[in-house]
């Protein structure tokens, strides 16, 4: 369980949720596809589509009500429309970091196969997928009208210059991304950290925050959709932005978290003697603190209580579009869909941030609800934001798009605990891989290291059992679900990015030096 003390050398309580997902085959990747031709349905057939709501939220772990994965979390929108559609509590990114994982999601293919692995590049440069039908080309391709607001895609992208075009949406609104106010001094002081890199009660109204006017601007969009008369269906994304850092929320969020009650995650000392050396690699040189540093400037603690706060204030957000949706009376035709593009380590690891391959940093919220689908439902079944595209194609009764990666959720959504074949699989430049199944987390990294984690006694991942002969069967049988394709990163590709040739390990253009680790 989650502790109100600092952990010592023992591991400090008990798991406080445990994890469960059913079946799995084999992965195969798809030859790519061409543009799909524009839609011949009827004017009549269209209008008869639901529409889509997709609400995005940037680095938010499983800290969410509906999930357990902090029992003082208070998220009572996400909760809501949990109870009002599925909540699949075994879902998982397809990479830790926000352009490979937003790429995944709106290409329906997966970083091994684009070769997007870092903050760079957009997609749009590499020839093969210069003209890839995106997630919102392909409803806009059938008569959808599409609209984004916030951050969707990574924020650098698309480049400035082409957002208004009509091409990647038919209607580019409120961005925002330079928008915040900062603190005239920054609240916390980390040598040479990043400007980003900072945290706590900032600034005194929430009107102040771009998440904020995001939720204003996608309210503003869903009244003005309501008075159309025109019937065509539409699109709507809704990018926010907490809990990523800066984690800035109004003293009224941070309010209900009181310091005196605050429980901490769990934390294990020497929790990383048992796992490779590459495992560092993942997150050599990243403006996130380690564990170590938290400790000893005494902020742990205000992380994680700033982290809580700046979950609750996105998930005001939230509620603010929801009951905006209902209000207009859309709710009754409008398919939700509420994800996050990755995790979030709160000490745990023994460092902050994403960039890893364990469940803190790949297991994400994922919320589907709509017309005609169970209310109150839980799977348990594996799931990756990967099948969110042809989900939704499936769910609008779109024609089945071909060539993408994912596996529509479907099954799971009339019935949530129906079987599902495939595991969920997460990759880290190329080389690192996490297979996840019901019982089993199983990594490889590029230089061969494993590890291998029996999720239903360890949730945590406390105890590498890579090295034990009686998992030897299990490994190989978990390998089989590895990428088959595993592109190098493609060209542009920058920052958070690493190569192994066989002997070395570079991050961003520097070898290591292993000796060189700073725990």
């Amino acid at each position: 369980m989650f502790t109100d003390s600092p952990s010592n050398n023992s591991a400090i309580g008990r798991p406080f949720h445990c994890f469960v997902i059913a079946g799995m085959l084999a992965f195969g990747c798809s030859t790519l596809a061409a543009v799909e031709p524009q839609s011949s349905a009827s004017p009549e057939a269209v209008a008869a589509k639901p529409n889509v709501l997709v609400i995005s939220i940037d680095d938010l772990n499983d800290w969410v009500g509906c999930l357990g994965g902090h029992p003082q979390v208070q998220t009572p929108n996400m909760d809501a429309l949990a109870a009002r559609g599925t909540v699949f509590t075994n879902a998982h990114c397809q990479s830790p970091l926000c352009n490979p994982s937003r790429t995944s999601v709106m290409t329906g293919l997966r970083p091994t196969t684009t070769g997007v692995y870092g903050l760079s590049p957009w997609f749009r440069t590499l020839p093969e997928f210069k003209d890839w039908v995106t997630l919102p080309q392909y409803f806009q391709q059938h008569g959808y009208r599409t609209i984004t607001g916030g951050k969707t895609y990574h924020d650098a992208y698309p480049p400035r210059d082409q957002r208004e075009t009509g091409v990647e949406f038919d209607v580019w609104g409120y961005h925002g991304s330079g928008g915040n106010p900062k603190p005239a001094k920054k609240i916390i002081n980390m040598q040479g950290g990043h400007p980003l890199m900072d945290w706590g009660v900032f600034p005194e109204h929430d009107s102040q925050q771009d998440d904020y006017k995001v939720a204003t601007w996608a309210c503003e969009q869903l009244d003005a959709l309501a008075q159309e008369e025109s019937s065509q269906p539409f699109m709507l994304f809704c990018g926010f932005r907490r809990p990523h850092v800066p984690c800035f929320a109004p003293q009224k969020w941070f309010d209900l978290y009181p310091e005196e009650s605050l429980l901490m995650p769990p934390i294990l000392r020497g929790d990383r003697d048992d796992t490779p050396l590459f495992s560092w690699y993942l997150h050599w040189q990243l403006p996130e603190p380690r564990l170590s540093w938290l400790e000893q400037a005494g902020e742990d603690r205000s992380l994680v209580r700033a982290y809580l706060a700046s979950t609750s204030f996105v998930d005001g957000m939230v509620g603010r579009v929801l009951a905006e949706l209902k209000a207009q009376g859309l709710d009754q035709n409008t398919v939700v869909v509420l994800w996050s593009d990755h995790g979030y380590h709160l000490g745990e690891k023994e460092i902050s941030g994403k960039n890893t391959l364990w469940d803190r940093s790949t297991r994400v919220p994922m919320i589907i609800a709509g017309p005609n689908l169970p209310a109150g439902a839980r799977s348990s079944q594996p799931a990756e934001l990967l099948d969110i595209y042809p989900t939704l194609v499936d769910l609008c009764d779109l024609p089945a798009r071909t060539g993408l990666e994912g596996h529509t959720l479907r099954p799971q959504l009339e019935r949530a605990n129906a079987p599902r074949q495939w595991p969920a699989i997460t990759s880290h430049n190329q080389g690192n891989h996490a297979i996840r199944t019901d019982r089993w987390r199983f990594i490889r990294y590029a230089d061969g290291s494993e590890e291998l984690y029996d999720m239903q006694e360890d949730p945590n991942e406390w105890d590498n059992l890579a090295s034990h002969t009686e998992f030897r069967e299990v490994k190989a049988d978990l390998a089989k679900w590895l990428p088959q394709i595993d592109r190098p990163l493609a060209p542009g590709s920058a920052h958070r990015v690493l190569t192994w040739d066989g002997k070395t390990a570079v991050w961003e253009g520097e070898p290591i030096d292993p000796d060189a680790l700073e725990r």
